[in-house]
């Protein structure tokens, strides 16, 4: 059994969110139990156990932000997707380590993305893991999918995304800092190379060759550990 909640502020839209995620167990033959709640105070004074949290973000009181901030430091450990109206306002959720975000109003072909995604970890027993890198640069805040990322290189102190669109993003980070946000499919091959073992198409030669024709350098030192993380990762994520 699958508890699921439900935590928003208008009605209709909790429900709407509860149907759709009867619907979409239903489809995986899975039982789960749904608890809805109007606030994030009488959220917080549930008792009952949670593994996935739908939390809407601009609550009347005690918005999304602030409730999930409390589950956490209290110890919640379950999956958190945000429903939100403005995309804007992810930026302000990071730190609560947020699955994924909804935004309104949810449409159900979105629903079932980030809950195929979701049913994928949960049935590889994996516990909830960031998805989503944020890049500051200047003023600007861009969020980037784990999955967009085909490589980065760091030249001069820059970093540099390459990413599935084809698109280059470039800002200043320390590569040690951005391997620690990223998880683990991405591999430190090289000093200067992080890269998605999503897109690694083939390895030989001291080389990754990467699905969008990039060719990617192979320290001799890393090596070995590289030939076995790419056995390790095949074998976890049914590569």
């Amino acid at each position: 059994m699958i508890n699921i909640a439900v935590c928003d502020d208008e009605k209709f839209m909790s429900e709407i969110i509860k149907k759709m995620a009867e619907d979409f167990f239903r489809k995986k033959n899975t039982d789960i139990s749904v608890a809805e709640y109007s606030s994030g105070e009488e959220l917080l004074k549930s008792d009952e156990r949670i593994d996935i949290l739908f939390l809407d973000i601009g609550m009347q009181g005690m918005d999304g932000i602030e409730t999930a901030g409390r589950l956490r430091a209290h110890g919640y450990k379950g999956f958190l997707i945000f429903i939100t109206v403005l995309k804007e306002m992810v930026f302000r959720s990071f730190e609560v380590e947020p699955f994924d975000y909804l935004v309104k109003p949810v449409q159900e072909v979105d629903f079932e993305k980030t809950m195929e995604r979701l049913f994928s970890s949960m049935r590889g027993g994996l516990a909830p893991e960031k998805e989503n890198l944020l890049v500051q640069k200047g003023y600007e805040s861009n969020i980037i999918s784990f999955q967009d990322i085909i490589c980065c290189e760091i030249i001069d102190r820059k970093v540099y995304l390459y990413l599935v669109s084809g698109e280059v993003i470039d800002y200043y980070e320390r590569i040690e800092n951005l391997e620690k946000k990223l998880d683990k499919r991405f591999f430190r091959c090289h000093r200067s190379y992080l890269i998605n073992l999503n897109h690694l198409k083939s390895y030989r030669n001291n080389t990754a060759y990467m699905a969008d024709g990039k060719e990617i350098p192979v320290s001799r030192l890393r090596s070995k550990e590289f030939s076995n993380v790419i056995l390790q990762y095949m074998r976890e994520w049914g590569v």
